[in-house]
């Protein structure tokens, strides 16, 4: 018996009215493919992803291909500290490719305290070059990093975010296996649990079918690709058992080649 529920029965006991539950915690989060800092027009423009973003006015931000000095396409910039900085939100990356002094990976941005971050790993094909004058191997799927983990204090409420970037191709092989060890992975994590991330399938899609056993997805009820003119949904917002769904939607901004989804939530005490 929780020592909540202890004081409450004594209470009871003592003929006085037990106190009423405590009121959940809002907590507005965004998933976001910010395509390295392009828009729809394939132009580089942090300040309008900042912009963008901080219109959405989001406690908690998931972002998906991120650049941390990865090259001119993002003129070399730190994307996770500059945009983390440009909304005065704490950074947290989680590099899926690292060459050299070069990163790529996900990240969450977030205004609350950070209590501990991790870099869990998921089996991936990468093609990636190794550089000059290393041979390429043939792609073979792999565990490699690049499913981040950040707990967080929400007031009083501790919650894990995850972020994470699912594989593209149209054989779905690759996904199967991203879905399977991410289940694993968040079992093991207690604790109310947000998803975040571009699955790179739409809700339907038989490989993401096991996540649903969990998690409930935060359907916003629009596409979120191409941006332009979107005619499928592959990124999202998914939570586990203590966290309620309250709104959703799909920010129309072309700052990116994605369109951002916006989850307003409710976190059970």
């Amino acid at each position: 018996m929780t020592p909540t529920r202890r004081g409450a029965l004594a209470l009871l006991a003592a003929g006085l009215p037990a106190p009423a539950p405590a009121p959940p915690v809002p907590v507005r989060v965004v998933s976001y493919n910010i395509h390295a800092g392009a828009g729809a027009d394939g132009v580089f423009d942090l300040d309008r992803q900042a912009a963008a973003l901080r219109a959405l006015r989001a406690d908690v931000i998931g972002l998906q291909e991120v650049d941390v000095r990865w090259g001119a396409r993002s003129r070399w910039l730190d994307m996770a500290r500059e945009l983390g900085g440009r909304l005065g939100m704490r950074a947290s990356f989680a590099p899926i490719y690292r060459i050299g002094g070069r990163e790529f990976g996900v990240a969450v941005l977030s205004g609350f305290r950070v209590l501990g971050t991790a870099n869990h790993r998921i089996t991936r094909l990468s093609t990636q070059d190794p550089g000059p004058g290393r041979p390429r191997p043939a792609p073979a799927p792999a565990l490699a990093p690049g499913f981040g983990e950040v707990v967080l204090r929400v007031r009083d409420v501790p919650l894990r975010v995850f972020v994470t970037h699912l594989d593209h191709r149209a054989d779905p092989s690759v996904r199967t296996a991203q879905v399977a060890e991410t289940r694993r992975i968040m079992r093991r994590a207690p604790g109310p649990k947000i998803l975040l991330g571009d699955f790179n399938a739409p809700p339907s899609a038989p490989e993401l079918a096991p996540l649903w056993r969990e998690l409930t997805d935060a359907d916003p009820g629009g596409f979120t690709y191409p941006a332009r003119e979107p005619v499928e949904r592959i990124d999202f917002v998914a939570v586990s058992a203590g966290v309620r769904v309250h709104a959703a939607a799909v920010a129309g901004t072309l700052a990116s080649d994605h369109r951002p989804v916006v989850a307003d939530l409710r976190l059970e005490r």
